[in-house]
């Protein structure tokens, strides 16, 4: 292989990642707390049960991610407009689904992940049981 293409490889590997960063300026609440701190209060409870679609691991006010940070200015400049968390809440949950929160409600479709730490915990005593019985013989 030519050592020039060694050259156009790491080029276009250094170009791929410089172009993936935005350009744009952060939304205006993006990084900027709201003035009043009773709103302030209620947008970071808010977003801390908020999860962040780009990492998934994290909620909005916990990412650096560029979309956390624009979901971050919606949460406050809708706060500071009058909006109740809660009706906020229920807008990204009909925009981004249920995905989006960190609690979902207690549907058919979600009974398991309520149930889950239950059955296993019940599991786990039975097989304790089982292990602890046998070592009495």
């Amino acid at each position: 292989m030519r050592p020039w293409r060694h050259s156009i490889a790491v080029l276009l590997l250094v170009s791929t990642a410089t172009l993936a960063q935005s350009s744009l300026p952060p939304a205006r609440y993006a990084n900027t707390q709201l003035e009043d701190p009773r709103q302030e209060a209620e947008a970071k409870a808010l977003m801390e049960t908020l999860r962040c679609l780009v990492c998934q691991g994290q909620s909005i006010a916990d990412s650096d991610a560029d979309l956390a940070g624009d979901m971050r200015s919606l949460v406050r400049q809708r706060i500071k407009a009058g909006e109740r968390p809660e009706a906020i809440r229920a807008w990204l949950i009909e925009r981004y689904g249920e995905w989006v929160s960190y609690s979902p409600p207690l549907e058919p479709l979600t009974w398991p992940l309520w149930a889950a730490p239950v059955v296993l915990l019940l599991a786990g005593l039975w097989l304790a049981r089982g292990r602890f019985r046998l070592k009495r013989r």
